[in-house]
């Protein structure tokens, strides 16, 4: 049987990832979380994807986080298994070299925090609630610390997990969560202009860049100092950085030859 409940299509440069379950206020599942996977590995594998869009079906919800109408699968491991397939998504996100951005239509709660937290940007209408409830029932939002301590203030983190009390949309930009607030009617235009800022640049610089920020991220100074002076001069030897100094030179818009 098919399973919609992820639509994946390529709109132009952008390729769109929409969860697709919009009576269920897009609650995770697993066919939600396999086909968000193979959503990222479909933008990678077509070169001409420059930039990926997570979102969720309909106005009302981003993600509400796990489907717990099943409270028995919601939670169920196998324990033979050292991976889960929700961290094994987390780990995908962030060793992706495309682009991401979040387009927070609705709610975003518990494991929707940790696809907000796992995509470069996000842009949210000004009505979205946000929050970690899990402690409500008894859990603890685990595998969505693992990113959101890297981005958002401690004593923030500590509050919304600890309380589980729920946060509102200028909250979450003031924290470092979100990069633009708009109403609800805007939220559209403003993806559009912000697609639109990335796939005017450079393809190489963006993919080789975001390989780097991922791999000095939990370097010393030292060793990232080290690590980036060989980067950039690799990074010279592009064909991307030879038509962008070209292009400068001659003053006009670089044809970027992604390589």
């Amino acid at each position: 049987m098919t399973d919609n409940s992820v639509i994946r299509e390529k709109r132009r440069d952008a390729f769109w990832i929409i969860i697709n379950r919009p009576e269920k206020r897009n609650a995770l599942n697993a066919g939600v979380i396999g086909g968000i996977a193979r959503g990222y590995r479909e933008a990678h594998d077509d070169k001409d994807v420059r930039v990926i869009v997570l979102t969720g079906a309909g106005d009302k919800a981003f993600c509400a986080g796990a489907d717990l109408q099943n409270s028995d699968a919601a939670f169920a491991m196998d324990f033979s298994r050292p991976n889960a397939d929700y961290a094994d998504l987390l780990r995908l996100s962030q060793n992706a070299t495309k682009p991401s951005i979040a387009r927070v239509g609705g709610v975003c709660m518990a494991g929707g925090m940790g696809l907000l937290c796992m995509t470069d940007m996000a842009v949210a209408a000004d009505h979205v609630i946000f929050g970690l409830p899990e402690v409500k029932v008894g859990v603890f939002p685990m595998q969505v610390m693992s990113l959101l301590q890297a981005i958002a203030p401690p004593r923030l983190v500590n509050e919304w997990a600890l309380t589980g009390e729920p946060f509102d949309a200028s909250a979450a930009q003031a924290a470092g969560l979100l990069n633009y607030v708009v109403p609800a009617a805007e939220l559209d235009a403003k993806i559009e202009w912000l697609i639109g800022r990335i796939v005017d640049k450079s393809p190489t610089a963006i993919r080789r860049g975001k390989y780097a920020m991922r791999a000095i991220a939990s370097m010393s100074f030292d060793q990232s100092i080290a690590y980036t002076e060989s980067q950039i001069a690799l990074l010279a030897m592009t064909e991307d950085a030879r038509e962008g100094l070209k292009a400068f030179g001659e003053k006009r818009k670089p044809d970027w030859p992604g390589k």
